[in-house]
């Protein structure tokens, strides 16, 4: 939170680890410093409990991050409540780790005094002026954050106690030169292969499954089969868009709004500026004087254009005699506009101060407002008249759907009639296959609520996009469970088919292996295709070639070695012929690799305290009744 307090950690291995720790502190909020909570807490630690309200405060927080993170991607994921249960719970297991962690540090006795605490306050940047400790700059951010000094200080010292025992646990960590050195040579080993790959297609025609096959495999395999919850629903819609295709707007009311209206379509005023500029400098009386000089120059006879080209600081607009561009009003700095149109035509104004610097300004040309015609506008005023008639009957209608919905729950039928409506149906879907129409996260929330699943009510009114809603209702409901064999025999034959075509494939890579171990390099109806320092993390060939080809025993002096590797849809024969060591190995590459190492050695290690404090620890999950 404290970045002067994060920076007391000497090093990146230091700094990596503790990041993740300060952000699950930042996460219990300040509710634990404010005084106990009441009810039944969210987890007790070797007698310590962690209230339900710090660990809401901490899931919201993080909640709030995802979402920041995500945007729009996090709405369809909030609407799943197992998701956001595992979120939650893993915020809890976050609280309680540093709950292990407070008591471990506790135990040790470790401390933070008073004068410690007022001297990271008096060092933190965010709470000088001038590089001094601000009192008054302290207080106003404590409030912006919603701290009051006590409690502020009290999570402070809970923060640096703790850090005391995680500064000496991830700064104990290093990486020696030698370990980054013979990662470096692996990473960067390249060899030299020869592959051929045997493609499982053409073994698709001769393959077949019985159905006594399709039945085994489905009885062992029973639990792939599982179908997933299903619901069918009811629903009443209302939406403006559609209303407004069904609502007129008679020529007398388009042409009333017109002449009401007409300031709307009105186009705007331009003019086109040309201006001399004399630039803002330290020295505005230099600069003012120069302006003035300018000004005498126009003032003697000389013209406008030439003095701009040779006297404007405007390089651009001073190469077409201080021409600029048209401008409607509003558009330049204030005081440039006010005087730019208070000119008439080929008049020059005097001198003009904006914030940039002095202007002399010419209106060069003007083009008048003028008003549309009715005519270009009318289809327009149609579309708009049709939309306010629509959304008038759009937010009544909404109001007595709500209404009615509610005070009859047990139907949609009155609901329908109410909103002069129609009650109409989906077929059964999941929460993966959702209508199109419908596939909107607080629609799903809904359509596998309790409230319209369990109770079989009427849902709330649930808005689909502006001025659209919905009501639903289950109409029929499938509970999670197994596929019948009938429905799934097809696709199940198709898989073993596949698995047929590619043993066929591995018989055939098997025999060309044979024939390659055997020394024969001239194979029937195959070859192979040659690559010389294929690296471990090349993306050009089949990546599970690449991985078998590092797998594979180094060669030994004049010889090779072979192996076969199952692909997708076949398999793949793969010759080493030689291992290469790594190139370009020097320092630097070693520093990047130990700076890369030791935060996971770190974080291993703190992950690694947390597991043993837990193992050793007493944890409660107490349930409300």
């Amino acid at each position: 939170m404290l970045e002067k307090i994060r920076e007391g950690s000497q090093g990146i291995v230091a700094k990596t680890i503790l990041v993740l720790v300060i952000f699950s502190f930042a996460f219990a909020g300040v509710s634990s410093y404010l005084g106990s909570s009441t009810g039944v807490p969210a987890a007790v630690v070797n007698g310590d409990e962690i209230g339900a309200n710090e660990l809401e405060q901490a899931f919201q927080n993080e909640r709030s991050r995802i979402e920041q993170q995500l945007g729009e991607m996090f709405t369809a994921l909030a609407a799943d409540e197992t998701y956001m249960n595992g979120i939650k719970q893993g915020v809890l297991d976050r609280l309680i780790a540093d709950k292990l962690i407070d008591q471990a540090a506790n135990k040790l006795g470790l401390r933070v005094s008073d004068e410690q605490i007022k001297k990271s306050i008096i060092e933190e940047p965010a709470f000088q002026t001038d590089g001094q400790f601000d009192n008054e700059r302290y207080l106003a951010v404590l409030r912006q954050l919603g701290y009051q000094t006590t409690s502020f200080r009290n999570m402070m010292r809970v923060d640096m106690t703790r850090r005391q025992l995680l500064n000496a646990l991830v700064g104990s960590e290093f990486v020696l030169d030698g370990e980054a050195k013979q990662l470096a040579q692996v990473q960067g080993q390249t060899r030299d292969i020869r592959y051929l790959v045997v493609d499982s297609t053409p073994f698709l025609s001769s393959a077949s499954v019985s159905d006594e096959e399709a039945q085994n495999y489905y009885d062992a395999n029973v639990s792939q089969y599982m179908s997933p919850e299903k619901v069918s629903l009811e629903y009443v819609e209302l939406n403006a868009a559609d209303m407004a295709k069904n609502s007129e707007a008679s020529d007398e009311e388009v042409k009333t709004y017109y002449d009401e209206n007409k300031a709307q379509y009105q186009t705007a005023e331009k003019r086109l500026a040309a201006h001399i500029f004399v630039a803002s400098t330290d020295d505005d009386s230099a600069d003012k004087a120069k302006a003035e000089a300018i000004e005498a120059k126009l003032t003697a006879g000389e013209g406008f254009a030439e003095v701009a080209k040779t006297d404007s600081d405007d390089q651009l607009s001073a190469q077409q005699g201080g021409k600029l561009d048209w401008f409607e009003q509003g558009v330049m700095d204030p005081a440039f506009d006010e005087a730019l149109f208070g000119l008439q035509k080929d008049q020059i104004s005097s001198i003009v101060k904006s914030e940039f610097g002095y202007h002399i300004i010419k209106l060069l040309d003007l083009q008048a407002s003028q008003a549309t015609a009715f005519e270009n506008v009318k289809a327009k005023i149609v579309a708009q008249l049709q939309e306010k008639k629509a959304l008038d009957v759009f937010y009544s209608l909404q109001t007595k759907l709500a209404d009615t919905s509610y005070e009859i729950p047990d139907t949609l039928n009155e609901t329908a009639q109410a909103v002069n409506a129609k009650v109409q149906s989906t077929q059964l879907f999941s929460r993966d296959n959702v209508p199109a129409n419908f596939n909107n996260p607080e629609f799903i929330k809904a359509a596998f609520s309790d409230e319209v699943l369990a109770s079989g009510l009427n849902s709330d009114v649930i808005e689909l996009a502006p001025n659209h809603v919905v009501v639903i209702r289950m109409k029929k409901h499938q509970t999670a469970g197994i596929m019948s064999f009938a429905d799934v025999k097809a696709g199940i034959a198709e898989r073993l088919k596949q698995d047929k075509a590619n043993d066929g494939a591995r018989d055939k890579a098997a025999e060309y292996m044979a024939q390659l171990k055997a020394g024969n390099n001239t194979l029937t109806g195959a070859s192979l295709t040659t690559l010389t320092k294929l690296g471990r993390f090349n993306q050009d060939i089949d990546q599970a070639i690449t991985n078998k080809a590092f797998k594979i025993a180094a060669p030994a002096e004049n010889s090779v070695t072979i192996d076969t590797a199952a692909l997708a849809t076949g398999y793949a024969v793969i010759v080493v012929d030689k291992v290469n060591k790594a190139e370009g190995i020097n320092d630097n590459l070693i520093n990047t690799l130990k700076q890369r190492i030791a935060p996971q050695y770190s974080e291993a290690d703190y992950r690694a305290v947390v597991a043993s404090l837990k193992a050793d620890a007493e944890i409660e999950y107490p349930v409300a009744d």
